[in-house]
């Protein structure tokens, strides 16, 4: 299979999950990229085969492209009130930056960015139906946060460079960031142990 043109529709949510924790190395030059360094990119990158890095990056993109539709369902659903209702749209928003950054980062490695699918593919494979309540739209906000929080930090370990592995760093800050906020709104606890992510 090609990975430049994995649609997200192959791959179920959790197996992208699953293969950016379990294969999903990117190499300096593809992170440089992501970070907008160019020429620290190009110091990584001579003479290096970019299709695993486009496959990684299109997995992250296929998440991106989850999470902005899964936002989109919930403040369409009219169960959120404000001041939740902003703060989604606030993260949809953070979402989309990263997709952007990730559609230009395989189009510089000579990539195909995967294409979002439409809403209601979404609606069905996140099963938007059983959304009742704003707390179900959150625990499904949060679940997605969390996966997307150990997607990208599980790049981190490889990354030999230092300004490299912040930026991974800084998406999976994002992605932290957004879980332990709707936690909170779910009214639940902070984490009990050190170490609750990444794992």
């Amino acid at each position: 299979m090609n990975n430049t043109q994995t649609p997200n529709s192959l791959m179920s949510p959790a197996s992208r999950r699953g293969f950016m924790r379990s294969g999903g190395v990117l190499s300096a030059a593809a992170v440089a990229l992501l970070a907008g360094q160019e020429v620290l990119a190009a110091s990584h990158g001579q003479k290096m085969d970019m299709s695993k890095d486009v496959g990684i990056l299109n997995v992250a993109l296929g998440l991106e492209h989850e999470a902005i539709n899964a936002y989109q369902l919930g403040a369409a659903s009219g169960l959120l009130q404000k001041p939740v209702l902003d703060v989604a749209v606030q993260f949809q928003g953070h979402h989309k930056t990263h997709r952007d950054a990730l559609i230009a980062t395989i189009q510089k490695l000579g990539g195909k960015p995967v294409a979002e699918m439409k809403l209601e593919d979404y609606a069905k494979s996140l099963n938007a139906a059983a959304l009742k309540s704003q707390a179900d739209v959150l625990e499904l906000a949060a679940r997605l946060e969390l996966g997307a929080t150990n997607a990208y930090l599980s790049v981190i370990p490889a990354l030999g460079d230092r300004e490299l592995a912040k930026v991974a760093a800084r998406l999976a800050a994002d992605e932290t960031m957004h879980y332990t906020v709707l936690t909170s709104a779910l009214g639940r606890p902070l984490p009990p142990g050190a170490f609750s992510f990444g794992a």
